[in-house]
């Protein structure tokens, strides 16, 4: 089989070829064909020369035959046909002829039979099996499916054999303009800033078009403006939407809306379009200045307003938005007394006041308030100024004020120490500030000169002295003095007023401390033992010295002498050697010390002058002889001796009294001991309450369950009860029963507060418990039974019932039993 590219439509012409043929197809086709023709004609004018392959032909599959490429023979082709071409959106009636294939060795006898396969086969696409015409049934689309790939087969029509291979076939649908422009991402919405330049790129729309882009103009999109042509243009080719004009104002206008049109077929006459939506908003620059809307504000405010009270709000509009409206004020004339800030929220200018507003000096105050943009952008300066200014015009209104005083900040003033009563310290004044000028009346704050001891004259303002001064106790008072309106005393001010007291020479000068000093007895005369110095009360002058003299009482001195240093010090000095302490240890110098005054007044002090002994190198050892003698006597090791031997003794006493207290715990804990427990230490205890025949059981069952006796012959033994409960029967009647039920009584209550106590305890089980209690009542009338005690000393109980208790308290019995005469007597 020979094939031919699909692109080489030119071997059409090179060779007589069985090809498929439109000689069917609508007319409005031939076009189509003609072009394709002429295509393949420049084709195969490019390549110089056509290209062919042999192969085998026959059905019996012979031997292929190949030919030199130089040969110039002309070789026949097993089956030829080319690409076919379907146009789209077909409206006939009738199937649309598609083309024909034919082999070579079809001689038209109707031997072969045609057959195609593959995609659409059979019910997109049919076959004439004679004829070899292929027909299209449906309705293309090229935009749901641009070609299609089938294989035609050509058989006997006998033997079914394949006559020649298989081979494949592109059946191609023909775009034609039936899809218009589409939007897919519109509306669209923009921005640009107003006044930008012409041509500033605000944004770009896309349109798709489904048609074939690569066949014709189909899909070949141009753009338009329909609304808005004046103010944006879009370029033809690219969408780019552009500002046509430069004077763009958002305040004026802050949006655009336009239609884009966009047209295939390059905008040739009979294409197709679509459009969309376009939103331009305009984006604000800083290009408009702030604006007071009036060019005078008025306010009032009073004299007595504090400092800091506002006076009174302006602002000032911009048109602009955003940060662009952020404006700052200041103030350009009267910003002595006045402030201005910005309120962040509301962007208005509050202006208060900076200091105190006086009526009585100014009544009016013109106050220049500007605002300046904050972000002042440089490319509209331009423009204009970015400022504006106003006047705030501020009337200060009159009140009745409080006096004032001069000076405000305070007065000081000064007076002697030896000032008289009444003397004259100073003179305080004050005014009322008001027009009409009121008199003021002074007084002094009683809480800060409690001891009155200055007065005030309530006209004049004259404080005198009410009280003598010193200035030792106090050098400065402060004081508070109070003015107010004569008329009107709830206008009130104060005034601190500072009063120095002046000293004067008043105190004796006097030694710093009763001064002591010791001398050594091997002294030398004219040697330095002590210096002292003076103080004195009053304030010290520039030339005020002092002079130190022995006291006149001194003057037959012969052991020490004074030496004036001429600094307020003066020093002691030994007259003589050879002190002995042993006949006079303390020697009392008195000192006469004298300011220079005026007036010079002196006192007297005493020097305490203690005589010790000394070391070689001049070191005190001891000033008082019995300490010196006994230091000789005790040396550190007899020291050290004597601790050790108190601290012996004090260990001995505590022994003694541990031992003491030891005996005494053991004493006291065999008196306290039970005596029951020497009955259990003999070693011979009885069967216990199962021992039946040892004893009579219902004796203890009914130890003191006795019935009445009749008389005294039928009644029980007395001799067998215990001593307690003989005493009670021997009290016979009525009243020893009466003791008895007394005594168990005892019992009773107590088991009772026991059975109580147990049913008010929420803890216990709610069912009934055995209770097991240990109590013996109050002191036994009855004596121990130990045989220590009885064996002493004479018994006045009789034990000699025991003996009826069985064999098994036989032996106790005979402990206790009364000793029979006659066996002693043996």
């Amino acid at each position: 089989m020979l094939h031919v590219d699909p692109g080489s439509i030119s071997s059409f012409f090179s060779f007589p070829l069985f090809i498929f043929s439109n000689k069917m197809a609508p007319s409005w086709t031939a076009g189509a064909w003609a072009l394709l023709a002429a295509l393949g004609f420049l084709s195969c004018c490019s390549f110089g020369r056509c290209e062919a392959s042999r192969t085998s032909g026959s059905t019996s599959g012979g031997s292929r035959q190949e030919e030199e490429p130089s040969s110039l023979e002309r070789v026949k082709r097993g089956w030829v046909w080319n690409q076919f071409f379907v146009v789209e959106e077909y409206t006939g009636t009738e199937p649309l002829y598609v083309g024909k294939i034919h082999t070579d060795s079809d001689e038209g006898e109707g031997n072969i039979k045609y057959t195609i396969s593959g995609e659409g086969a059979g019910s997109i696409f049919i076959i004439d099996e004679l004829t070899g015409d292929i027909h299209a049934t449906e309705r293309l689309d090229r935009e749901e499916k641009a070609f299609y790939t089938l294989r035609a087969r050509a058989r006997d029509r006998l033997s079914n054999d394949l006559l020649e291979p298989e081979s494949e076939f592109v059946i191609k649908v023909q775009d034609i303009n039936d899809s218009e422009p589409k939007f897919l991402e519109g509306p669209y919405i923009g921005s640009v800033a107003e006044l930008s330049p012409i041509g500033t790129s605000v944004m770009k729309v896309t349109a798709s078009d489904a048609d074939d882009p690569t066949y014709g103009s189909s899909a070949r999109v141009v753009y338009s403006v329909l609304d808005e042509e004046k103010t944006f243009t879009v370029d033809r080719h690219t969408g780019i939407i552009m500002t046509a004009v430069a004077d763009l104002d958002r305040e004026t206008q802050d949006r655009y809306e336009l239609v884009v049109k966009a047209t295939d077929m390059a905008g040739q006459m009979g294409g197709l379009s679509g459009s969309t939506t376009v939103t331009i908003v305009i984006t604000d620059v800083n290009d408009n200045p702030p604006r007071f809307p009036q060019k005078m504000y008025q306010f009032s405010v009073s004299e007595g307003a504090a400092v800091g009270t506002p006076v009174g709000r302006v602002i000032a509009t911009d048109v602009d938005m955003g940060e662009n409206t952020d404006m700052s004020y200041l103030i350009k004339e009267e910003g002595e007394l006045f402030k201005v800030t910005t309120d962040v929220e509301t962007q208005e200018a509050v202006v208060s006041i900076k200091k105190p507003l006086d009526f009585e000096r100014k009544r009016t105050h013109n106050v220049v308030v500007e605002a300046v943009n904050k972000h002042v952008d440089p490319r509209f300066v331009d423009l204009g100024s970015f400022r504006d200014q106003t006047i705030v015009r501020v009337s200060v209104s009159d009140i009745d004020e409080p006096p004032i005083f001069q000076p405000v900040e305070g007065t000081i003033m000064e007076v002697q120490e030896d000032a008289k009563v009444g003397a004259l310290v100073g003179i305080i004044t004050a005014r009322d500030p008001d027009v009409k000028n009121k008199p003021v009346r002074f007084s002094i704050d009683r809480t800060t000169d409690q001891e009155m001891i200055f007065h005030i004259d309530p006209d004049s303002g004259a404080i005198t002295l009410g009280k003598i001064l010193d200035r030792e106790t106090a050098g400065w008072h402060n004081i508070t003095v109070r003015a107010v309106e004569a008329d009107n005393h709830t206008m009130a001010s104060h005034s601190a007023v500072s009063i120095r007291i002046l000293d004067v020479n008043d105190n004796p000068p006097e030694l710093a401390t009763p001064y002591e000093t010791s001398v050594c007895e091997d002294a030398k005369p004219g040697q330095l033992i002590h210096t002292i110095s003076v103080v004195d009360r009053d304030e010290p002058q520039s030339d005020h010295r002092f002079y130190f003299t022995l006291a006149p009482e001194a003057s037959s001195n012969r052991h020490f002498t004074l030496r004036d240093v001429k600094d307020h010090t003066a020093g002691i000095q030994t007259q003589r050697s050879g002190f002995n302490r042993h006949e006079q240890n303390v020697y009392f110098l008195p000192i006469l010390v004298v300011d220079s005054g005026p007036p010079s007044l002196s006192s007297t002090g005493t020097l305490t002058i203690h005589v010790c002994g000394c070391d070689a190198e001049g070191a005190i050892q001891s000033c008082n002889a019995t300490a010196y003698v006994m230091s000789a006597a005790l040396s550190p090791g007899a020291l050290i001796a004597l601790l050790v031997c108190m601290l012996i003794l004090i260990v001995l006493v505590l022994l003694i009294l541990t031992l003491k207290r030891h005996r005494k715990g053991q004493r006291m804990a065999e008196d306290e001991e039970d005596m029951r427990d020497n009955v259990i230490k003999y070693n011979d205890e009885g069967g216990g309450e199962q021992d039946t025949q040892a004893y009579d059981m219902s004796a203890l069952r009914n130890l003191y369950d006795f019935p009445e006796a009749k008389s005294c012959d039928s009644g029980p033994d007395i001799r067998s009860l215990p001593q307690w409960i003989q005493a009670n029967r021997v009290g016979g009647g009525a009243e020893g029963a009466a003791a008895t039920a007394a005594d168990f009584s005892l019992f009773k209550g107590y088991i009772r507060k026991k059975v109580e106590q147990a049913d008010a305890d929420l803890s216990v089980p709610p069912y009934d418990s055995f209770q097991t209690y240990a109590f013996e009542g109050t002191s036994s009338p009855a004596l121990s039974l130990s045989s220590i005690h009885t064996m002493s000393t004479t018994s006045e109980q009789d034990f000699s019932y025991l003996s009826d208790w069985g064999p098994r308290f036989r032996q106790l019995a005979g402990y206790y039993a009364p000793e029979n005469p006659e066996e002693e007597r043996s």
